[in-house]
């Protein structure tokens, strides 16, 4: 599969049994893969397939911040026009003169960057986004219908543009611009949308910034070749492909193109057209599943065996997202004496007043996250647009635990200031105290990846699930899970054990 097809609606009958009257939704946390898009890099022109794809009409349309006045007060607000304009492509041409890059059928327009977000792409998150606010908004009523500011969102993207603009699409059909209201200066509060520099991602499995994760990664990769290479499955691709690899060259794991570069290719034609069509026996259905098998084994395994490949590939976002779900249990409002605090003093992570919760991601992340957790038990590749969401529930017979108040010490009453009560937010399971853990009780997680309810291991065992439905995890339970592959300093471990085997010596199985 290459494009997620969405499945039907729930119908009111399974939306009741996914959302059960004596449970109330409290959070929920969205991550979701880019929309359709261009290979991230050229490959088997001699196959007739061009590098320049056509389909980026965006390009016509760009639009920049620009600084107006030359010189401006300090402390003033700096006046700010908006330059338009549209992009081309330039390129190397014969004997290296630079040339304007052309479509397949000579267009200037519209042509896409590799590994760019497509007017397809752009079309299939703005339906997330449609199909989030139709089941999040208008049937569960858990969001409001209108808003006048976007606080109560989490919206989070990694650096690439392509995560970025998939955002910007979910986001406005989630909330159009009829239902965002205007404020007291006549304009809808612009949105925060967080972003990291690419030292301190962790929406996707970091390895250009994380060494050891790096090594592991190969390790797994290697590994992932010497089982496959000399099977009959990659004779079965050779067979089929190697008319356009390069001379005396075979398909494997780590060819010239790798495997995973030749799926991501065939991947990426298969969704556009007709301009951009590989030779249809690329597209032989056996040849694809056995290169999902493969590929899916090669980036993924790791997270299902390796404790340290979970904890520094996935750890740190899965780790943050726990900490918003306890930190939802603990400040039930945004108003309480230690958000304020946090707030005033600089600290203010957000975790105690969203509701709602939207990342734009990749493949790697959401096969990382659900291999993480024992829940991706499947050969298929994450499909365009696909995602996962992580919901909190309460039952509803349970009473929010009040903020403990703000306790001012001797230091705090000579300076003015105050001392926020130490919450159980990141720390581990293993030190919280039984009144912490009992924070905790009452309150349940369930995963739907592509709108289906997936499942962790530890969480089918007696006492670790709703009664009559092991999808709703408690939270002290996920918690725990997650807690065993958190890192606590994650550019330190990042630096660490890089003189110790990469592949673990007996499997550390995930979701345990």
């Amino acid at each position: 599969m290459t494009s997620l097809v969405p499945r039907t609606p729930y119908t009111d009958d399974e939306l009741q049994k996914l959302y059960p009257a004596g449970l109330e939704l409290q959070l929920v946390q969205v991550l979701m893969r880019h929309g359709e898009r261009t290979p991230v890099s050229a490959r088997f022109q001699n196959a007739g397939l061009r590098p320049w794809w056509p389909y980026c009409s965006s390009v016509r349309q760009m639009h920049s911040a620009i600084l107006a006045a030359a010189h401006t007060p300090p402390g003033t607000d700096h006046p700010f026009n908006t330059l338009e304009w549209k992009r081309r492509l330039e390129t190397f041409g014969h004997n290296d003169e630079p040339v304007v890059a052309r479509g397949p059928v000579d267009q200037l327009d519209d042509i896409c960057d590799m590994g760019s977000l497509t007017d397809l792409g752009r079309q299939s998150t703005y339906k997330l986004g449609l199909r989030l606010r139709q089941l999040y908004v208008d049937r569960l009523g858990f969001i409001p219908p209108t808003i006048t500011s976007a606080d109560f969102l989490y919206l989070r993207s990694t650096p690439v543009p392509r995560a970025l603009e998939s955002l910007h699409q979910t986001f406005a059909a989630l909330y159009p611009p009829s239902a965002r209201e205007a404020g007291e200066d006549g304009r809808f509060p612009a949105p925060t949308i967080l972003t990291r520099v690419p030292d301190d991602e962790t929406l996707y499995p970091n390895d250009g910034n994380c060494r050891r994760f790096a090594a592991l990664s190969r390790a797994f990769a290697q590994r992932a070749a010497d089982r496959w290479n000399k099977t009959p499955d990659m004779e079965y691709l050779t067979n089929l492909y190697s008319k356009w690899m390069p001379a005396d060259t075979k398909v494997a794991v780590d060819s010239r193109p790798r495997l995973s570069g030749i799926m991501d290719t065939v991947n990426a034609t298969l969704a556009h057209g007709p301009e951009t069509k590989l030779p249809s026996v690329f597209y032989d259905e056996k040849a694809r599943a056995i290169m999902e098998k493969i590929a899916v084994e090669e980036w993924f395994a790791g997270f299902k065996e390796s404790k340290e490949y979970r904890m520094l590939g996935i750890g740190g976002l899965l780790g943050d997202v726990v900490g918003r779900m306890v930190g939802s249990v603990e400040q039930q409002t945004s108003r309480d004496a230690s958000h304020t605090l946090l707030k005033r003093t600089g600290q203010e992570n957000y975790s105690g007043r969203i509701r709602f919760g939207l990342s734009g991601c990749h493949d790697t992340t959401l096969a990382g996250v659900l291999a993480s957790l024992g829940a991706y038990e499947t050969n298929r590749w994450p499909p365009f647009t696909s995602h996962i969401a992580l919901e909190l529930f309460r039952e509803a017979t349970v009473t929010p635990p009040q903020a403990e108040p703000v306790k001012s010490s001797w230091w705090a009453s000579m300076f003015g200031a105050a001392v926020a009560p130490i919450n159980v937010g990141r720390r581990p399971t293993t030190e919280l105290t039984a009144g912490e853990k009992g924070k905790l009780d009452g309150y349940y997680v369930r995963i739907r990846y592509n709108d289906e309810p997936v499942t962790v291991p530890a969480c089918k065992l007696p006492g670790n699930h709703l009664e009559g439905d092991e999808s709703f995890c408690t939270l002290a339970a996920f918690k725990s899970v997650v807690d065993k592959f958190t890192p606590t300093d994650w550019k330190q471990q990042c630096r660490m054990n890089r003189d110790q085997p990469a592949l673990p010596g007996n499997s550390e199985w995930a979701g345990h």
